[in-house]
């Protein structure tokens, strides 16, 4: 019988995109139950629809308005994001029987899907800390045993974006909730994740990317690290000169 392992490493063979890989990952176990969390404009859950003609149902949460405590170049203003959740709507019409959407934070709709049911959930939403905490934990209960709970924005480094920007803290908390759990992880390419919940417990972190070797924050979050970075992103031009020259401060 094929491993997981096996499995993630073929497919990830043979896919250049995200989107790719999940579609063939779902149709080839035979998923039929998936949740979507942060859908945004809908592209990724129109693919998968599409896609994967098995799938029985498909529930797309997302609050698809402004947060005031997000700190996310995503948090657009009311209006823009309005016309996103339109836009969606759109996009998966053709499904609409099977779809379910959920409109509003994760930990505010999550209990309208049963415990235990879902084959498999893909969380894509609020990346920072607060965020992915909240939708891990919220999520997990409603995976079924033997499910899969997996995700976007697994970057190797929590600063996606500049500094004006809360970190992106996917990569490690999933590492640290699936040992809580005791689940396997898989860092997989495209930045994905992916973890199978099972009646065992057994926590490993394994990296089929070579990307994922400091699983701790000490060196991100250095003071001299984060001086760099504010530098490089404030004083572009003269931080270049300075890397030129191979200043001990870029050693």
């Amino acid at each position: 019988m094929e491993t997981l392992r096996g499995r993630l490493i073929a497919i990830a063979s043979r896919s250049e995109s995200r989107e790719n890989f999940w579609v063939e990952f779902i149709n080839s176990l035979g998923l039929q139950q998936i949740a979507e969390i942060g859908v945004y404009r809908g592209d990724f859950a129109q693919t998968l629809l599409r896609r994967c003609e098995g799938l029985t149902r498909y529930y797309m949460i997302d609050p698809w308005k402004h947060l005031t405590e997000w700190n996310k170049p995503a948090n657009h203003p009311d209006a823009q994001l309005e016309a996103y959740f339109q836009e969606t709507k759109a996009k998966t019409e053709f499904a609409a029987a099977k779809r379910c959407i959920l409109r509003g934070k994760t930990a505010d709709v999550i209990d309208q899907i049963p415990d235990q049911t879902l084959d498999y959930a893909y969380i894509d939403g609020d990346h920072t800390l607060k965020g992915i905490t909240v939708d891990l934990m919220c999520v997990y209960p409603k995976v079924r045993i033997g499910g899969f709970l997996t995700g976007d924005d697994f970057t190797p480094s929590i600063w996606e974006h500049d500094t004006t920007f809360e970190p992106t803290l996917v990569f490690p908390l999933a590492v640290y909730f699936a040992e809580a759990v005791g689940a396997t992880i898989f860092a997989l390419p495209n930045s994905q994740f992916c973890m199978q919940k099972t009646s065992e417990r057994h926590f490993s972190f394994i990296d089929l990317t070579g990307k994922y070797s400091d699983i701790t924050l000490g060196k991100q979050v250095a003071p001299e690290s984060l001086l760099r970075l504010m530098a490089r992103e404030r004083f572009p031009k003269t931080m270049s000169i300075l890397r030129k020259s191979k200043s001990f401060f870029f050693r």
